[in-house]
């Protein structure tokens, strides 16, 4: 007798289900505008570390601000 065949499956992780959910029930052209509607939130949070960044070395060197 031999025994059944192992398969193994992958759970999906919490985004791989909101994203199967996400594309049940938009449409792709929505799905698009919200995914670059987020790119550009981490863009706009990246340069506003970096402005953070420059103003802290323009105070450490005693340049007045602007």
């Amino acid at each position: 007798m031999q025994a059944a065949p192992v398969r193994a499956t992958a759970i999906p992780s919490f985004t791989d289900a909101l994203r199967a959910v996400e594309s049940l029930l938009m449409s792709s052209g929505q799905r698009t505008a919200r995914r670059n509607a987020w790119t550009s939130v981490l863009e706009d949070r990246r340069r506003a570390k970096d402005r953070v960044e420059a103003q802290r070395v323009l105070d450490q060197a005693g340049t007045p601000h602007p």
